[in-house]
C-alpha cells in the first residue's frame, strides 16, 4: 500500500498532483517551493515504480500491482516520466493558447491575461508584466497577472517611462536578447537607487526575473518578464518557454492590430 511506503506528506502531494493538481497550486498550498514538490515526485514514483500520473492514481486508489524494489532503473523511469508529463503539460498550454488567439477577434485584455497565466503556471513564476515599447527605451506597463497592488499602482502611475541601460529593460533594448536576472537585490543597479530596480525589489517583491524580448518583424515590440519572489534562477528551460509565450504574445497583439484596422475600414501597415 502507498501508506507504508509513502510519508504522509508524499501521500499528501501524490494524492493533489493525481488528481490534477499542478507544481504551482501544490506549491503555494504547502508553503514550498514548485521545484520542492518535483523531487517529491520523483521520490515517489521511484518509491511506487510508477511511470505515469495515471498509474500513480491507481497506486493511491488500491488499484495497482504492488511496487518492486528501488532501483537505480526506477529512479531513471521516474525522472523520465515526470519530463514526459512536463513536455506534455507545456504542449498542451501553448496549443490552449493557440486556439484563445484565434477566437478572440482582437480581445487582447483576455488573451494576454490568459498568456501569462500559462507563462506563470509553467515556468513557476508569481507574476508578470507585458510592456509596450515606444522607442528610444521607454516602456509601458499594459498587461500584467498575479502583480502585488503597490507595483502596478506605481506602474500605471509612471505611465510610458524611460529605463535605465543597466535595468533588465534597458538591457533588452540594447541586447534583443532574453536577460534572466538572478538576484535583482545582487546586482549593482539595485545599490544605484534606480527607480525601476527599486519598485521590483521593494513594490514587487521580486528576487529572481527573466525579461524576453517581443519582435515584430525586424524591430522591438515589447517586453515579456515574469517574476519569483524567492531566490530561484530561472533555467534555460523556463527562458526558453517564456519566449515562446512572448512570441504568443506578439501573435496576439498583431492579430488585435489587424482585427482594428479591418473593423474600422483601414488597410493594415
Amino acid at each position: 500500500m502507498p501508506q507504508d511506503l509513502l510519508s504522509p506528506r508524499e501521500i499528501e502531494i501524490a494524492t493533489a498532483y493525481a488528481q490534477g493538481e499542478t507544481y504551482g497550486k501544490i506549491a503555494s498550498r504547502l508553503g514550498i517551493a514548485p521545484t520542492t514538490v518535483r523531487t517529491h515526485l520523483a521520490t515517489i514514483y521511484r518509491k511506487l515504480g510508477v511511470s505515469s500520473k495515471l498509474d500513480l492514481h491507481a497506486h493511491l486508489i488500491g488499484d495497482a500491482t504492488p511496487a518492486q524494489e528501488s532501483t537505480d532503473f526506477a529512479a531513471v523511469i521516474s525522472e523520465l516520466a515526470l519530463s514526459l508529463e512536463e513536455a506534455l503539460s507545456r504542449e498542451r498550454a501553448l496549443a490552449e493558447v493557440l486556439r484563445i488567439i484565434s477566437r478572440s477577434r482582437g480581445e487582447t485584455d483576455a488573451v494576454v491575461s490568459s498568456i501569462l497565466g500559462h507563462a506563470l503556471e509553467l515556468c513557476e513564476a508569481e507574476f508578470g508584466i507585458l510592456f509596450d515599447y515606444h522607442g528610444h527605451k521607454s516602456f509601458e506597463a499594459t498587461h500584467d497577472r498575479g502583480i502585488p497592488d503597490a507595483f502596478r499602482d506605481w506602474l500605471t502611475a509612471q505611465g510610458a517611462f524611460v529605463v535605465g541601460p543597466r535595468t533588465g529593460l534597458g538591457r533588452v533594448v540594447s541586447g534583443q536578447a532574453p536577460v534572466n536576472i538572478f538576484d535583482v537585490r545582487a546586482e549593482e543597479i539595485f545599490r544605484s537607487a534606480d527607480p525601476l530596480r527599486w519598485a521590483t525589489a521593494y513594490l514587487g517583491g521580486a528576487r529572481s526575473f527573466v525579461a524576453i524580448p517581443m519582435m515584430s518583424g525586424k524591430g522591438l515590440a515589447g517586453a515579456f518578464t515574469i517574476y519569483r519572489q524567492s531566490v530561484r534562477p530561472f533555467s534555460a528551460t523556463a527562458v526558453a518557454l517564456a519566449q515562446s509565450f512572448a512570441d504568443q504574445s506578439v501573435i496576439a497583439l498583431e492579430n488585435a492590430r489587424l482585427f482594428a484596422a479591418l473593423k474600422d475600414g483601414v488597410a493594415p501597415q
